[in-house]
């Protein structure tokens, strides 16, 4: 395959059209994919560059437009241009791009907007990595990756708050080497994309496919592109603020380490800490009386967190179970260490430790006539009663959840 491709990663040359191979073909090399809602303004323009795109490259190809209920014409533009057209019902950026992938015929789908941002004709680094081996090749507009925004083409929100943010989220959760995590434009083999199982069908889409791509560690790849301002008259489809809380609530719902775990082990620890500390007594910190209502927070803050952790554990193996999240060394291994008989005598004995603890208390306080309690002493003991019984009574029930779903294993 690699005879189709120059061997060069420069920006195309328009002046250079010297392939005998036309787009079209029965069995294509390339899908050039654009999901499409009212373009008709837009759409002639970024077909016929991504037809120059074809012939640059050197390369078989169709463009496939993912109609996804156009009502000005969009469609039969595009099918009196030369493009094929598949219709998806469901609504939303994300169906229309997964029901265009499902019916790509090429090997290799390089999707962009139909909005004349992305310039199509450029598409030959795309191919040239995905041909050595690449399963996602990323369009980069930022700087950071060597890309270039011209004047217009990004409002401000987006180029220095927006995807700057949200890009060094999706680099710390998930190690993507990607400077622009939600660039439009980017090429995936269709193996990738069936590897993959997308499911969402918003504009969360594309956070979807960077992070299961690099959960599976599949081979992802960056070209620095150029963004120009889009030719469109009507105002785009992206909702600024709802969209980026949307791709940003995805990433976090697909990192339960950050979402869950990692501010889970915070939180125990450090109230662990304090609650140990305070059992002794009274502390006294920078001219601060720390006692038995402090106690009692460390002793919430110990509980919240070990709930945190437990939450975690749960929506990791549920992603897990679910096809979510490609299974991990660590979870396989503790459902081969863990199990409910373990947990179960683990959680009974710490219950029945802290309802000891209680009934010493409770004897005497008996003893003295049910006066009133030495917050000092008894108090400091039943607070560590109910935190140890509560700490069993959620590792009963984890116990049982956790065997539950690690049955099949």
């Amino acid at each position: 395959m690699s005879s189709q491709i120059r061997a060069t990663s420069s920006p195309c040359d328009k002046t250079v059209y010297n392939s005998s191979k036309l787009e079209g073909s029965e069995t294509p090399l390339v899908t050039i994919l654009m999901p499409c809602l009212n373009e008709a303004e837009t759409l002639p323009f970024c077909i016929e560059e991504a037809k120059f795109g074809l012939r640059d490259a050197g390369v078989t190809g169709e463009i496939l437009i993912a109609d996804n209920g156009s009502t000005d014409g969009s469609a039969e533009i595009a099918a009196s241009l030369g493009a094929r057209v598949v219709t998806v019902a469901e609504r939303g950026y994300g169906s229309a791009l997964r029901g265009g992938m499902e019916a790509a015929r090429g090997r290799y789908i390089i999707m962009g907007d139909a909005d004349a941002s992305y310039d199509f004709s450029c598409i030959r680094p795309f191919i040239e990595k995905l041909e050595a081996g690449a399963d996602l090749v990323m369009g980069c507009r930022l700087p950071a990756g060597g890309g270039r925004i011209l004047p217009g083409a990004m409002p401000w929100k987006h180029r220095w708050i927006g995807n700057p943010i949200l890009t060094f989220i999706g680099r710390l959760l998930f190690r993507c080497p990607s400077h622009d995590f939600h660039c439009g434009l980017r090429a995936l083999t269709k193996s990738a994309f069936e590897r993959m199982d997308l499911r969402t069908t918003g504009m969360e889409f594309a956070s979807e496919m960077v992070i299961k791509a690099s959960l599976r560690g599949m081979r992802i790849e960056e070209v620095p592109i150029t963004l120009r301002k889009d030719r469109r008259s009507r105002p785009p489809h992206l909702r600024s603020w709802r969209d980026g809380w949307r791709h940003l609530r995805f990433m976090l719902l697909f990192s339960p380490r950050w979402l869950f775990f990692y501010p889970g082990i915070f939180l125990t620890l450090a109230s662990g800490f304090l609650f140990l500390g305070l059992l002794r007594g009274e502390i006294q910190l920078a001219g601060v009386s720390l006692d038995i209502n402090t106690l009692d927070v460390a002793s919430l803050g110990l509980l919240f967190g070990y709930q945190m952790i437990l939450l975690g554990t749960f929506v990791r193996i549920f992603a897990y179970t679910r096809g979510f999240l490609p299974e991990h060394h660590i979870l396989r291994k503790a459902f081969r260490f863990f199990t409910l008989e373990k947990g179960l005598l683990a959680g009974f004995a710490a219950l029945v430790a802290g309802f000891l603890l209680i009934g010493f208390v409770i004897l005497g306080w008996a003893r003295e006539g049910f006066g009133d309690l030495d917050p000092h002493i008894q108090t400091r003991w039943v607070i560590a009663g109910r935190t140890l019984s509560t700490l069993g009574a959620q590792t009963i029930l984890f116990s049982l959840v956790f065997s539950y779903l690690g049955m099949d294993d």
